[in-house]
């Protein structure tokens, strides 16, 4: 239920504090019938029958942190978790937005727990101290002399206690807002919460089919679209023959879009056959009919080797092209990868209700992000905030689809509504979202080492030519970061090494296809290139990649431990025979894994099978163990899907892949045994959801050259690109 003033006046008293990232900024109680300065933004309501109401600042796409955010505060509060329920944040509310955002309602890179766990814990501090100084005050005892169990407010010395619920029901005045600091916080051997498993809020709800995404929702009255979009990126329908359209069952209208034709009838199938039947020609002058993605691929790696050519640095350490320039080896080579798809299993679908005069609407959407999406709602529209009724959905998947600034797929339900006076539900195939998605882009590197004669290495480059990601899914923000994109280039900093010359650089090219970021974003690339290109080094310095990347790692113990654990896990040092194993050392972030993967060849077919992934990771202190291995070994997966399997072709402008037919990804009967270390530091969390996805690449290319002597140096390992390498 929405924490509305109607809503609060209905419960009777409750105590609710209004929460910010800084921690509680207003607490009130009322009693049944009264009001005492309720801010309708309140994060946590205590209600008499003990009730905990927590808000869920982030949005759920499958990575469990609608049950870890609010456990966080949980924790803190020392509340029964069994009272405790979630309320999704349905606005753009800047208060309570991502602070590693600036504020904005942003979910995305694994920031949720590590973004907000400090403004969590405060609030979970402030509001459990609030709730001890009322009973001090009820009981006449000193604070000092209380302490808290589940749910409750204890005075040992007198036995007494009092139940949260009951300490809000209490009448009179709240104690001051209590200032509290590092060390009011819980000390993690007494976390009851944080560190166990304690399960999922989402999951019954997935396992019995209960859960609702934006793709489910019906509403009254309610119409179906299907939106036939122009084949290129940038073209528009001149002539629009909906005839045949307009004699289906059921279709009722044709709409014309900015970049398309929604057929709207009163059942999806019925929109779908409209859709087909449409006869539409295009305006065909679009730039984007010179995308190709073997041609730009090729202009990317000439840009990649263009030494004349200026990247922006990322990252740099001392002097990395004289470093190199004066090494007794130079090591080179370049590395390719193509554009992917986020495969996520729920198409793009919304639902929209705009309101009579047009310049309000009622809202259903799965989206990474309540801030951009109201501000394609007011935009589309011309509406204010206040006319805006949101309803954030769980997703079915997204990996950084949903994230766009521009949200087509709703701006074609507001318009369609608006059209139609009616609600609409806006539905794409899943050829509509393989032909229309927005890829992880496709990048070439070109990497330079030096070794010193007695092998060591001395300086490092890493340029990594690739359009901006940022620059084409979100220009506000690259208005603020230009011309670094972390997006495009994370990864290539190699930051946990320890190389005194060392230089990341971005080679901005041109964007030729439509782009958004990715799970693992450009780590999911330039880590391969890095982690491949190590052991490349190794090799030509005559050691093994294990000791190779040791040496490397100065005083990152967290580093040596993962590789030292992987390793004893995994069994390295064993002899290649019908198997091999190839290593990788990645972060996210401040996250760090080390993998192994034992690959087995079917040298007729060309077919690389990966039987088995070890994994070490250390993400900080992690909230929910085994929620965490999920989120890893759903990394791990998704890894081995991109490098074995997936790729988006281009030609002429036009996606060439359909469907999971001809956009593969890894089955379920593909997928290895997994074994995972979980490595708990005494750091903060740092982000758990990412860390899975970079180290694989390299780490199946590593085991293949253990395997083959040849390197693979283009994603993905499809059987075409293994045959060749072998010969």
């Amino acid at each position: 239920m929405a924490l509305t003033r109607r809503a609060f006046i209905a419960s009777g008293a409750a105590l609710t504090f209004v929460v910010g990232n800084s921690g509680i900024l207003q607490a009130a109680s009322a009693e049944a019938g009264q009001m005492q300065g309720l801010d309708a933004n309140a994060w946590v309501r205590i209600d008499p029958d003990d009730t905990i109401t927590i808000v869920f600042p982030s949005t759920e796409m499958g990575q469990g942190s609608s049950s870890a955010l609010p456990l966080i505060l949980a924790e803190e509060l020392d509340a029964d978790w069994d009272r405790v329920e979630i309320e999704q944040l349905n606005r753009d509310d800047r208060t309570f937005g991502n602070p590693i955002f600036g504020g904005v309602l942003y979910t995305a890179g694994s920031t949720g727990v590590y973004g907000y766990f400090d403004s969590l814990r405060k609030a979970g501090a402030q509001a459990r101290r609030m709730l001890m100084q009322r009973a001090a005050g009820e009981w006449s005892v000193s604070l000092d002399s209380l302490t808290t169990e589940p749910g409750l407010v204890v005075h040992a010395a007198s036995g007494r206690r009092l139940s949260y619920g009951a300490l809000a029901a209490l009448p009179g005045p709240l104690p001051s807002i209590p200032e509290v600091s590092e060390a009011d916080f819980k000390a993690r051997a007494d976390y009851r919460l944080i560190g166990q498993n304690v399960p999922r809020r989402d999951v019954p709800a997935k396992s019995s089919g209960r859960e609702r995404y934006a793709i489910d929702v019906q509403v009254p009255d309610m119409l179906y679209a299907a939106v036939l979009r122009s084949p290129v990126e940038g073209e528009t329908p001149l002539e629009i023959d909906d005839s045949e359209a307009l004699d289906v069952p059921g279709v009722l209208q044709t709409v014309t879009l900015p970049d398309g034709v929604a057929v709207v009838a009163e059942r999806l199938e019925a929109a779908f056959i409209g859709k087909d039947s449409l006869d539409v020609t295009w305006s065909e002058t679009a730039p984007a009919r010179a995308f190709d993605s073997e041609t730009d691929l090729t202009a990317y790696t000439a840009a990649a080797g263009d030494a004349a050519r200026d990247g922006v640095a990322w990252r740099s350490v001392g002097d990395a092209p004289l470093a190199i320039d004066n090494a007794a080896k130079v090591v080179e080579a370049d590395y390719l990868s193509d554009y992917a798809y986020h495969a996520q299993i729920e198409p793009m679908a919304a639902v929209a209700a705009v309101d009579s005069d047009g310049r309000g609407a009622e809202v259903w959407v799965g989206s990474q992000t309540q801030s951009w999406t109201m501000r394609t709602i007011t935009e589309v529209l011309e509406a204010t905030p206040e006319r805006i009724r949101l309803h954030m959905m769980t997703m079915g998947g997204s990996f950084g689809r949903r994230t766009a600034l521009t949200q087509e797929y709703l701006r074609d339900a507001l318009l369609t509504s608006k059209a139609l006076g009616r609600p609409v539900k806006v539905v794409w195939s899943r050829e509509d979202d393989v032909k229309h998605g927005a890829f992880r882009p496709a990048a070439a590197q070109r990497l330079r080492a030096g070794l010193t004669a007695d092998g060591k290495l001395s300086g490092w480059h890493h340029r990594i030519a690739t359009p901006s990601v940022i620059a084409y899914f979100n220009p506000l923000r690259w208005d603020q970061v230009a011309p670094t994109d972390i997006i495009s280039v994370r990864g290539s900093e190699s930051k946990f090494y320890a190389i005194d010359g060392l230089l990341a650089e971005h080679v901005i090219t041109e964007r030729r296809a439509r782009l958004a970021p990715w799970r693992g974003i450009g780590a999911s690339y330039t880590s391969f290139a890095a982690e491949a290109f190590m052991d490349e080094l190794a090799a030509a310095a005559g050691q093994d990649g294990l000791t190779f990347r040791l040496a490397l790692m100065g005083d990152n113990t967290r580093g040596r431990r993962l590789l030292e654990k992987v390793a004893e896990r995994a069994g390295w040092g064993r002899p290649p025979g019908e198997t091999a194993l190839g290593l990788s050392f990645a972060g996210y972030g401040d996250s760090m894994a080390a993998g192994i993967a034992e690959v087995a060849l079917d040298r007729d077919s060309g077919s690389i099978t990966v039987q088995r992934f070890w994994a070490a990771v250390d993400a900080g202190l992690i909230i929910s163990p085994d929620n965490a291995l999920a989120q890893i070994e759903g990394g791990i997966v998704f890894g081995l899907s991109s490098s074995l399997k997936e790729s988006i072709t281009i030609q002429g402008g036009e996606v060439v892949q359909n469907n999971y037919y001809d956009y593969e990804i890894l089955r379920a009967d593909e997928v290895p045994e997994i074994d995972i270390h979980l490595e708990v530091s005494d750091g903060p969390p740092t982000g758990i959801g990412e860390v899975g996805t970079p180290m694989v690449a390299a780490a199946v290319a590593n085991a293949f050259y253990a395997l083959t002597g040849k390197r693979l140096r283009r994603l993905p390992f499809t059987p075409e690109r293994v045959t060749e390498a072998l010969a």
